[in-house]
């Protein structure tokens, strides 16, 4: 069996080991886990370029003991030159996954990780912004090890991404894909981040630094203005709450989809999951059944908070979820339609030796976003706005200012006995999902972080690499788990042992005794780091 990472002094996870151990150097010199993360979250972005970046978006979930759980909301707006007619009128259906015209949102999360940076001083955190963006500084300009991931992305991609501005000089090597290993440098987002250590993460949005990164947009034909950056502020927020038998749960507030996360648990403890055993047919039943009816409430309700019919925590109400309790059956699957599709990302957990708990996701939703590197700033900017529709009538149409819909969710577990657990993934449709199996399998089946995350895992639907809408199980499952879903009703398609299309989840659990246990993801080139 592999066994979680122990610690008792602090402790880290992410999709790429160098993230991991940024974040525990903070610890170690005595930062707080909200300063690690944004270390973690600086160096992710040089290292994992093609599942993130500072033109991207980001979420924050924090716990503190003693004071309530905080959320930290830095979702880019649409441009104010952008419309359904600006896309219509330029013989458009929709809006087009790659290129200037899917640059069209701000990018928000340099403006988290800012108010997240005052959060860590109010909860008494004393690091300069200049040693919190210093390894990724070190590894931009000096230079990163490609990962196989990065890699294997640029190859499967590169026909629609060569031609977008910036990307053939800044991720092949002269149009070739660069070989797992090779020394990845990023000489001009190094300047961009030393430019934020010295004047400040607000500079991204307002002052010389932002209109260099407007003069860059504009020069490739992006809508987003200097008046749209200087518009936008993060916000701190109070986080969606889930009352579970074995505690409380949190996630984010929309326009991300964590109130989905929590439904599919809220639907899970109200069926008494945990009467089955872990990872039975009946297990990964009752969780997919649950995910097609979150599903439901998520593509009729979740958008921009601004523009939402409904107040989201009432739909975690007794009365609110009753009907889709009722609607799940133990016997046989339910029919299903589509999903929302991909989402490149990473999600990174760090929990410092007082206790205080960060989970966060950052993003540039398909992989390399855009596809655009600003010229200048070396920014690769991202694509979240492409998700919007220019039917007038659907949930998440297109209108200026608005927020884009977000699979991204950063949860985080209190446990009655006085565990504190952040766990994630990337992955689209599959956060809920993998979230759903991670918690489970840790809170209600009493494993440990690592076995949960490394047992194979299942995706209802599509995600990034995978277009179909099957039930996809790794091909560790045994015959007889796929032939008894498959009794059950299920499309089942067997995927790879270990598949990335699963997600790259992490976990960490803090016990009352202060004792850490962790454990990162195989699928993944992460670790997990504690001391």
């Amino acid at each position: 069996m592999l066994n979680s990472l122990q610690a008792t002094r602090g402790m880290a996870v992410a999709p790429h080991a160098l993230a991991a151990q940024s974040a525990l150097a903070i610890l170690r010199e005595g930062g707080n886990a909200v300063e690690a993360m944004i270390a973690a979250a600086a160096t992710i972005a040089v290292a994992y370029p093609h599942m993130n970046s500072i033109g991207g978006d980001g979420f924050w979930t924090i716990s503190v003991p003693g004071q309530p759980a905080v959320g930290i909301e830095a979702a880019g707006r649409a441009a104010q030159a952008v419309s359904r007619e600006f896309y219509k009128s330029r013989g458009l259906a929709t809006i087009p996954h790659r290129g200037s015209l899917a640059a069209n949102t701000v990018a928000a999360t340099i403006s988290g990780w800012d108010v997240a940076y005052a959060y860590a001083r109010e909860i008494g955190g004393k690091m300069p912004v200049s040693r919190l963006l210093s390894d990724a500084i070190h590894y931009a300009r000096h230079g990163v090890a490609v990962t196989e991931s990065q890699a294997e992305n640029t190859r499967k991609k590169l026909a629609e991404l060569i031609d977008q501005p910036g990307f053939r000089e800044t991720y092949t090597e002269e149009g070739r894909v660069p070989e797992q290993g090779a020394l990845f440098r990023q000489p001009r987002l190094a300047t961009t981040l030393e430019r934020l250590a010295a004047d400040g993460l607000d500079s991204f949005y307002r002052g010389a630094l932002a209109q260099d990164i407007a003069a860059d947009l504009a020069a490739v034909g992006s809508p987003v203005s200097m008046q749209d950056l200087a518009a936008y502020h993060a916000q701190l927020v109070t986080p969606l709450h889930l009352k579970h038998s074995i505690g409380d749960v949190y996630n984010m507030t929309p326009p991300t989809q964590g109130l989905v996360s929590l439904i599919i648990l809220a639907l899970l403890d109200r069926l008494n999951v945990g009467q089955y055993q872990a990872d039975s047919p009946e297990h990964v039943h009752l969780v997919v059944e649950a995910t097609k009816q979150a599903f439901l409430i998520r593509d009729k309700y979740i958008t921009d908070p601004d523009h939402m019919k409904v107040i989201p925590q009432d739909c975690l109400t007794d009365a609110f979820l009753a009907p889709y309790v009722a609607a799940i059956r133990t016997d046989r699957a339910l029919p299903w339609g589509q999903g929302k599709g991909p989402g490149d990302t990473v999600w990174m957990g760090v929990i410092d030796g007082e206790g205080r708990a960060v989970s966060f996701i950052q993003s540039i939703y398909h992989e390399f976003g855009s596809g655009i590197v600003l010229p200048k700033t070396g920014i690769t900017w991202q694509n979240r706005g492409c998700s919007f529709s220019l039917d007038p009538v659907h949930i998440n149409t297109l209108e200026p200012g608005k927020k884009p819909f977000h699979t991204l969710n950063p949860a985080l577990a209190t446990f009655s006995d006085g565990r504190v657990m952040v766990y994630g993934t990337m992955g689209g449709d599959g956060q809920p999902q993998t979230q759903a199996a991670v918690f489970t399998r840790v809170a209600v089946f009493g494993q440990h972080p690592q076995q949960a995350i490394t047992a194979p895992r299942w995706l209802l639907g599509r995600t990034w690499g995978l277009a179909s809408e099957s039930l996809k199980l790794e091909g560790r499952f045994s015959p007889e788990m796929v032939a008894r879903l498959q009794a059950l009703g299920h499309d089942v398609e067997l995927i790879a042992d270990f598949d990335e299309s699963v997600g790259h989840a992490g976990a960490i659990l803090r016990h009352p005794n202060g004792t850490f246990e962790g454990g990162a993801d195989p699928r993944s080139n992460g670790g997990v780091a504690g001391f």
